[in-house]
């Protein structure tokens, strides 16, 4: 019996802020385990959802954009909720494809195992790890996010960390406490990207 696929929630053909310097194809994979307040993509969090295109699909596109791309980012939702994401990247690794990955780290053993197929890694931190509960809606998200980025800061891979700056839920003074929080994992600056109200259902 053949392994489930992935279930893609949308796919951006050409992106080129996704992947800082790269031109790339975006795969926004369904389903995620939180519900940030200001979530811009709120259709990609019920997993179960219905998707639009199927994963063979998104290959077959795939294929007539090898040679014009420089990768492919696997996007969300969180794309390490479904098993599918491993056997996804290898075969779009196949296709000549470098691989990026965007993730908030809540399955970091998940995490762990594609951290050797990847190139690079945009990792969103999304408040001092004791107080992601009011971001996420989900307690000890702030620990399995930690956690991740251990991992991701270990592996070697390159990382883009960034915080989306957004004063109603992350104030100056929180900022701050997370900059204590990484500057412990030893790193001492991260990306701020400002909130999108776009797409966002929480008033």
């Amino acid at each position: 019996m053949r392994a489930a696929k992935l279930r893609v929630g949308g796919l951006a053909p050409l992106s080129t802020c996704d992947w800082p310097g790269e031109l790339v194809a975006t795969v926004f994979c369904q389903g995620c385990p939180w519900n940030c307040r200001y979530c811009h993509n709120p259709h990609l969090i019920p997993p179960g959802a219905e998707t639009a295109l199927d994963w063979d699909e998104v290959l077959a596109f795939l294929e007539t954009r090898r040679g014009l791309l420089d990768g492919v980012v696997f996007s969300g939702g969180e794309p390490t909720l479904q098993a599918a994401l491993p056997q996804a990247i290898r075969e779009t690794r196949a296709l000549g494809f470098r691989i990026g990955l965007h993730t908030g780290g809540p399955y970091p053993a998940r995490l762990e195992a594609v951290l050797p197929l990847l190139d690079w890694i945009g990792y969103d931190v999304k408040a001092p790890f004791g107080e992601y509960e009011r971001i996420t809606g989900v307690p000890g998200s702030g620990d399995k996010a930690r956690a991740g980025l251990e991992m991701v800061l270990k592996s070697g891979v390159e990382c883009d960390i960034r915080t989306t700056e957004y004063e109603p839920v992350l104030d100056g003074p929180a900022l701050a406490r997370l900059a204590d929080d990484l500057a412990t994992m030893g790193v001492m600056s991260f990306r701020l990207q400002p909130y999108r109200a776009v797409g966002c259902v929480d008033a």
